[in-house]
């Protein structure tokens, strides 16, 4: 339905700082995974946690002492904000209003500041799913701004944009997929500039676009409604394309490295990608032919149903979750199911692996630490908030369908949507709250 699972790219070496500088941490720097707790509470190990103006489904990023947030507000989503906390304290140190420049109702179904935005040495820059961008210092001062609408719009899709900005050094990758004509787009990050322009074919999907390297250079993948397909990150040319999947409308592949990937692909909520979903999980990898690329199959995760989480690898073996809960293990290099088990709460965000551990982040608060390894053993399952304590209701909640009534109840609780990793601590959101956890 949404992609909150939005991955950052990088050509070349960012700033060797301590950063988690996009959605599931590609490219961060200075995470010490054995200074992160184990176990927490609602009154313990919580070192802070700050309200949030609005509602957003963002996930943190971080750089060096900043972490970073985005949320809309007001019935129409009518105004954007940035926000900027201290990690060490949770001190609000500023925050940036962006008018939408495509209004439109406030609801459970539509994103509402969806897209995870980037960082680096020179600040942050923040996508919206109206097409606003918007560039900003770590002082709070805008650098630049632009309404990507005005070349590559309207945006016609039902549920809204979902998928972040990707980086390298120069530049900044939008995907804009629609029902109308969309495009992967180079932007400058000095000056918000079109650098080029990939056309898409239409289509449905939250996707968000990952670096994989190959041969140490790296090419943009989109994994996106029924394609694979590889970009060169500097021209924007088209490297190789796949079109034997399915089901991938929400979930971004992951580097294992020597050019190969993991995919993640749904059935759907009627089950209408079923039969293409259960060929396109797995790991995936490219190879050189000729002049140019393709890419092949390596294994499939048999069995395997994730939702909106992507798969991770981690000491050899590769994870999938879905919203129900479920875990999936399989051999990275065989692709033999290593266990299926069900662990006690639906699971949205993508997990995170450090060490000896697995976090699983559930959506209604309870996180699920798991051994890493061949053998299911759950290590600590830790409560973050108590939800009646917590207004974050739903906009929107009278609907004249049954089915828009199941899908308001579904989001009308606190629901985890992302986290960060910032030194010795998890940065948890809500769409409403930012938690600090830490030992």
């Amino acid at each position: 339905m949404f992609t909150f699972l939005l991955a950052i790219c990088l050509l070349s070496p960012l700033e060797e700082t301590t950063s988690w500088p996009a959605f599931l941490g590609a490219g961060a720097h200075g995470v010490d995974a054995s200074a992160l707790p184990l176990t927490w509470t609602p009154t313990e190990n919580v070192a802070w946690s700050q309200d949030i103006v609005g509602h957003g489904q963002s996930s943190p990023v971080v750089w060096e002492n900043f972490v970073i947030v985005t949320t809309v507000v007001g019935d129409n989503k009518d105004t954007y904000f940035v926000l900027c906390f201290d990690v060490t304290s949770g001190e609000k140190l500023w925050q940036v209003e962006l008018a939408n420049s495509v209004p439109v109702k406030n609801s459970v179904y539509v994103s509402r500041a969806a897209p995870t935005p980037v960082a680096d040495g020179q600040g942050v820059i923040a996508l919206m799913e109206s097409g606003d961008v918007i560039a900003i210092d770590y002082q709070g001062e805008i650098r630049w701004q632009r309404k990507l609408v005005d070349a590559f719009g309207p945006f016609e899709n039902e549920f809204g944009l979902g998928a972040s900005l990707c980086q390298t050094a120069d530049h900044v990758f939008a995907l804009l997929e629609h029902s109308g004509p969309s495009h992967l787009v180079a932007l400058s990050k000095a000056t918000g500039e079109t650098v080029w322009q990939a056309e898409r074919s239409p289509r449905s999907s939250w996707s968000s676009p990952a670096i994989v390297t190959v041969a140490g250079s790296p090419q943009i993948v989109v994994s996106s409604a029924g394609s694979l397909d590889g970009y060169q990150a500097a021209s924007g040319k088209l490297l190789w394309s796949n079109q034997e999947v399915g089901g991938n409308t929400g979930t971004t592949p992951m580097d294992l490295g020597e050019g190969r990937f993991l995919v993640a692909a749904s059935p759907g909520r009627t089950g209408e990608n079923a039969q293409a979903a259960a060929q396109s999980n797995g790991m995936f990898q490219i190879v050189a032919a000729g002049d140019g690329f393709q890419v092949e199959r390596r294994w499939l995760a048999e069995k395997a149903t994730p939702s909106w989480a992507s798969p991770i690898f981690h000491q050899g073996l590769a994870y999938w979750v879905n919203r129900t809960g479920v875990v999936y293990c399989f051999d990275a290099e065989t692709g033999e199911n290593v266990y299926t088990e069900r662990t006690r709460q639906s699971c949205w965000a993508t997990p995170f692996a450090a060490g000896d551990r697995i976090y699983l982040f559930g959506k209604d608060g309870l996180t699920t630490v798991l051994a890493a390894g061949r053998e299911y053993q759950v290590l600590a399952e830790n409560v973050l908030f108590n939800a009646e304590d917590l207004a974050d209701a739903a906009a929107d909640q009278e609907e004249s369908t049954e089915e828009r009534r199941r899908a308001a109840a579904m989001f009308s609780g606190p629901t985890v949507y992302g986290y960060a990793v910032a030194g010795d601590r998890f940065l948890i959101r809500i769409g409403q709250k930012l938690f600090a956890v830490s030992q």
